[in-house]
């Protein structure tokens, strides 16, 4: 265990905690859009499940652009 964590001083960054919440909405966001199955949402780390809603996000602002 490196030497930091021992004496009770956390390098910063990352993420603490994130809400339950809010991975329950990304997970079925994402689930709705592309049909992917759930447990394997869940396994996704934050930065790649976040990456999949802003892409969904994107698509869904193309189709759905005034023409």
């Amino acid at each position: 265990m490196r030497r930091q964590v021992r004496k009770g001083v956390w390098p910063p960054g990352g993420i603490v905690s994130y809400p339950l919440e809010n991975i329950f909405k990304e997970v079925a966001f994402i689930a709705y859009h592309f049909h992917w199955a759930r447990d394997p949402l869940f396994e996704l780390s934050h930065k790649e499940r976040h990456s999949w809603v802003k892409e969904i996000s994107t698509i869904n602002e193309k189709i759905n652009a005034p023409r």
